[in-house]
């Protein structure tokens, strides 16, 4: 199974216990937990709320992104729920308006 390309991602906003809330131009939201990543060189980081609360979203790349060159691929997003172990946890919170 392919997987899906993601629409545009038109806003991200940091919660709390390092999980970020990402809104799609489809109207699927979904929160995304990057606290096993944590543990990772790249995203260690990020533990310092500061830091976490400065994510973005890169008009550039379209991907979400935080100080540092971390950031998380929007097709990982869209297309998975559950990636494994030690990998970022996804919700969807409200699906598509296409689905």
């Amino acid at each position: 199974m392919e997987p899906a390309i993601a629409p545009e991602m038109v806003a991200v906003i940091p919660r709390p216990e390092h999980t970020v809330r990402i809104v799609f131009a489809d109207g699927e939201v979904r929160d995304v937990d990057i606290t096993p990543l944590l543990d990772t060189p790249a995203f260690s980081p990020l533990r310092d709320p500061a830091m976490f609360g400065q994510v973005k979203v890169d008009e550039q790349t379209g991907t979400i992104t935080w100080p540092g060159d971390v950031d998380l691929d929007p097709d990982v997003i869209y297309a998975a729920q559950d990636l494994g172990p030690n990998r970022a946890r996804i919700r969807v919170l409200a699906p598509s308006v296409a689905a």
